[in-house]
């Protein structure tokens, strides 16, 4: 249960003056007092017309994201190079990196790609 206030549009929750946890709420004689579960200390509501809230967590929906690596970028030649010999172009010198594309107890997916044509593949590690 949770205890909150609204005034002036904010929300509130009150703590306990002795020992500083949460102060819930209590039904006491058909309305509610605060409590705190800790040491015992109760307290009147400031405002009578307050009542327990109990509500479902929401979750934010993640929003998918794409990288865009503009031309300029790209050109950049800052990843790591093995020799690897590519199907496409027979060049023998590829980019390396690897993405864990599985579960996180499987191995990584490493992909590769062309220094000179830009074909990509990968190698399942």
């Amino acid at each position: 249960m949770l205890y909150a206030e609204l005034k002036r549009g904010f929300l509130f929750m009150e703590f306990c003056p002795t020992c500083g946890c949460r102060l819930e709420p209590r039904k006491n004689d058909g309305s509610f007092i605060l409590c705190c579960t800790k040491c015992n200390f109760t307290k009147q509501p400031a405002d009578r017309k307050t009542e327990a809230r109990t509500g479902a967590v929401l979750q934010p929906k993640a929003k998918p994201f794409m990288t865009i690596i503009s031309e300029e970028d790209q050109k950049i030649k800052t990843m790591q190079t093995i020799k690897m010999k590519c199907d496409k172009c027979e060049n023998n010198e590829v980019f390396v990196w690897q993405v864990q594309t599985r579960g996180g107890d499987e191995a990584s997916t490493q992909f590769m790609r062309c220094t000179k044509c830009g074909h990509t593949f990968r190698e399942y590690t």
